[in-house]
């Protein structure tokens, strides 16, 4: 299909995913890399408590806090940059 077919098509509200290779297809924001941070004991007891109280794997509530550290702080740059 060539790319004005494909992209009228699209345009038209079509399905299109007959016309894509999906078996190699990669989301790279959501791939991951392994990492390695020491933490004091005192800072892991409390990491663990919170994560027994949410229920989720300590790996999982570290993940939540940084998430929400980082979209915290790209709004707060974002909304800083937009007065400038």
């Amino acid at each position: 299909m060539k790319a004005n077919e494909f992209e009228n098509k699209f345009d038209e509200g079509e399905s299109v995913l007959d016309a894509l290779d999906l078996s190699s297809a990669k989301r790279s924001l959501l791939t991951s890399k392994r990492v390695n941070v020491s933490f004091p004991v005192w800072m892991i007891k409390l990491i663990d408590k919170e994560a027994h109280r949410v229920g989720v794997s300590r790996q999982s509530i570290i993940k939540m806090w940084l998430a929400e550290r980082l979209e915290k702080s790209q709004t707060q740059t974002t909304a800083s940059s937009s007065l400038n």
